[in-house]
């Protein structure tokens, strides 16, 4: 008999394995088909080794520890919080905006109980579940109406659909944008059942394109806000309320997305100014489109705002039905949206605001802890530093735009940077930064309260293993 032949032999039945699983404490937190389902692969790869004539002496007990290893890594949750140390204030990769606390308290008193979601109080009847926040929408927009479904490119698609399927819309070829991950506005425009009508060209797109593009099956303008990019140099735009006056002469509804999309005037607080919702819904629009999970900083939600008659037939769309939101986002979006009744406060208390608009005197003070708490925790392990560098607000958002910061950057001695950029994001928590120049580079604009010190210790932790 080969070395081969007795090694397969010797591997033990599954049964005995789960037996002796049973008795061992380690699983007794794991279900049994995950065990099972362990054992199994463990075994199969043993005999593949075995056959590749490789692997290591077969035990009952490291089979054990293979399966118990990845057992534990099969009931590990896929989605974690990690934190952020790179500066993007909107990391789509990273879950864009962070709620609130009110927004948070919210969602666990509504998850935990039964709700009135879809019951009017006052009468006992049925109830509609946007009336948690559509007159709350309007309040702050001063549009007519307003209806929230899962995301923006869902809130664009469902307005087409409605005011124009089968029927041309006429769009700037400078606005026929990609917002991410290869999704274009003409792929949901074709979604949506409409005719795409371009005019203009990339850089420079006049009103009398728009006019001359008029015809019987003309049913929309669409103006697409470029939230995610800039065109610098020879360019020409129309202006939303002239294209609003042109729409009102020729009787043509407008419809404008504005992606991002905000509540508050970022000019204001030193940023570039960014249309704001109420500005496109007092331009006349008859339809404006925008996210939650963006500028507004808060779950993710396409907001639909704008004239009631286009809003009531957008709300009679079955497509609304399959593209609503559930209770636990209408909660986090009402206390998001009530916070912007006290505009100091809402840029206070929502994350996404606080980080935008930061002092920069705030980023040193931030940078400062941050670097006391390294350098306590590394000692000789690596070269700290401070540099001036230059923070972004990602999303999709201000195009461009570099916020000033001051990042602590790490340069170990004992490892490469790259090694150490790994081992951070495969640490629990993960710790996201980011490499330029040889160095790790950690910006205190995206990391929380706290967070500091678990940054310091699992630098710590990996310099000294290394």
């Amino acid at each position: 008999m080969t070395d081969t032949h007795k090694n397969l032999r010797a591997l033990p039945g599954v049964d005995h394995l789960l037996e002796l699983a049973k008795r061992d404490s380690r699983f007794s937190a794991i279900p049994r088909s995950v065990v099972l389902d362990s054992l199994r692969q463990v075994l199969e790869g043993m005999r593949k080794d075995i056959l590749a004539g490789t692997g290591p002496v077969i035990t009952d007990t490291l089979l054990l520890e293979k399966a118990l290893s990845l057992a534990e890594e099969k009931i590990k949750p896929r989605l974690v919080g990690v934190i952020n140390a790179t500066g993007v204030v909107l990391h789509t990769n990273l879950g864009r905006a962070l709620l609130c606390d009110d927004a948070l308290s919210h969602i666990t008193a509504i998850a935990k109980t039964y709700s009135n979601l879809e019951l009017n109080l006052n009468t006992g009847q049925r109830g509609i579940r946007y009336e948690a926040v559509d007159g709350l929408i309007c309040e702050l927009t001063g549009a007519e109406s307003a209806i929230v479904v899962n995301n923006n490119a869902g809130a664009v698609l469902l307005a087409l659909n409605t005011l124009a399927r089968r029927r041309e819309v006429v769009v700037s070829r400078g606005e026929l944008v990609e917002i991410g991950g290869s999704f274009r506005v003409p792929d949901v425009m074709e979604k949506s059942g409409c005719i795409l009508k371009e005019v203009g060209t990339t850089n420079r797109t006049h009103l009398r394109d728009y006019e001359t593009a008029v015809g019987e099956n003309t049913a929309l303008f669409l103006k697409v806000h470029t939230s995610n990019y800039k065109i610098e140099g020879f360019t020409a735009n129309v202006a939303l309320k002239d294209l609003v006056a042109l729409g009102q002469n020729k009787g043509i509804p407008v419809m404008e997305d504005l992606g991002s999309g905000t509540l508050v005037d970022f000019s204001k607080y030193g940023l570039p100014h960014e249309p704001t919702v109420r500005d496109a819904v007092r331009s006349g629009a008859h339809v404006v489109t925008f996210s939650g999970d963006k500028l507004l900083g808060g779950p993710q939600a396409g907001i639909i705002v704008g004239k009631k008659a286009g809003i009531d037939e957008i709300r009679k769309n079955p497509l609304t039905r399959a593209l609503r939101i559930d209770k636990l986002t209408l909660a986090a979006l009402e206390s998001t949206l009530g916070l912007y009744r006290d505009e100091e406060k809402a840029l206070r208390e929502i994350p996404t605001l606080r980080m935008l608009t930061l002092p920069f005197t705030e980023i040193l003070q931030k940078a400062d802890t941050l670097f006391q708490a390294i350098q306590k925790a590394i000692g000789p392990l690596a070269d700290i530093q401070f540099s001036d560098m230059n923070s972004r607000p990602g999303g999709g958002s201000f195009p461009e735009l570099d916020l000033p910061t001051r990042c602590v950057t790490v340069q170990p001695l004992n490892l490469t940077v790259s090694r150490l950029e790994t081992a951070m994001r495969l640490s629990t928590p993960a710790i996201i930064g980011r490499i330029e120049g040889n160095r790790y580079i950690l910006d205190p604009r995206t990391i929380q309260e706290g967070q500091d010190t678990i940054i310091a210790s699992t630098l710590a932790r990996i310099l000294k293993e290394k």
